[in-house]
């Protein structure tokens, strides 16, 4: 796999992952659309098969869509270290883009919702009770539980190409959109489980200086570095347990 062909599948893989993911959200909170209103277990299916459906896409990529998943593979082993830039680069750029055509979809109701200010919430998360460690603490724990699924569950290994392989082998990456769905309902509530720096960071920088919406908020980027640390630990610490048990 080229670096190029890794930038290429990353990309469109997280596009379609952040479209869809901040989709459903757009669809919950904006009025004047179909799903307004549909609560916190449509948000989760609607993230979780988003997964899925990213994923599948970028599979000749091995689909990793999440700079902490990118991060784990490598200190596990299964990711070279040199790819590793061309995978996270893939997934910023794929995270800005899928913003925006979230946007563009949603644009009329963009317009037409009465509390612009509170928009933010649609592309990346927020704690409910602001506290640094303890909010750094909820998405190092998620994290960790995705990444140590995708590296101990049956199935995870490497196939021929030496792409690294995400378990549960009978499941595929369905069976990750299962571990998204149960992290969102389970630990989503504090801080909106990011579990990914590419999913909050790159719809942050989006909506912050690309998105035209009329009196929106700043992008809260005094928060928006737990998101991305957090995870990165999460996902480290899963891989260094994975590397101390083989």
């Amino acid at each position: 796999m080229t670096a190029g062909s890794i930038f290429l599948w990353e990309t469109l893989g997280t596009a379609v992952l952040i479209l869809l993911g901040t989709g459903v959200v757009a669809n919950h909170v904006l009025r004047k659309t179909n799903g307004n209103g549909g609560g916190i277990l449509f948000i989760t299916v609607g993230w979780a098969f988003a997964v899925f459906t990213g994923a599948s896409i970028a599979d000749k990529s091995g689909a990793h869509l999440n700079p902490a998943v990118t991060l784990g593979l490598a200190i596990a082993g299964k990711t070279k270290w040199a790819d590793v830039p061309y995978y996270v680069a893939g997934q910023m750029v794929g995270a800005i883009i899928g913003a925006m055509l979230c946007w563009a979809a949603y644009k009329l109701q963009f317009d037409d919702h009465p509390e612009p200010e509170n928009t933010l919430g649609i592309f990346s998360t927020g704690p409910q009770i602001k506290n640094t460690v303890w909010n750094l603490v909820t998405e190092i724990i998620g994290t960790f539980v995705l990444i140590a699924f995708i590296l101990f569950s049956p199935g995870a290994g490497m196939d021929k190409a030496g792409l690294p392989q995400f378990g549960n082998g009978a499941l595929g990456y369905a069976g990750v959109a299962f571990v998204v769905l149960v992290i969102g309902t389970s630990l989503g509530g504090p801080t909106g489980y990011a579990i990914n720096p590419a999913r909050d960071l790159g719809p942050r920088i989006a909506y912050s200086f690309l998105m035209p919406i009329k009196g929106k908020s700043s992008g809260n980027w005094g928060y928006a570095w737990i998101p991305v640390v957090g995870p990165l630990v999460g996902g480290s610490l899963a891989a260094l347990l994975f590397l101390a048990t083989k």
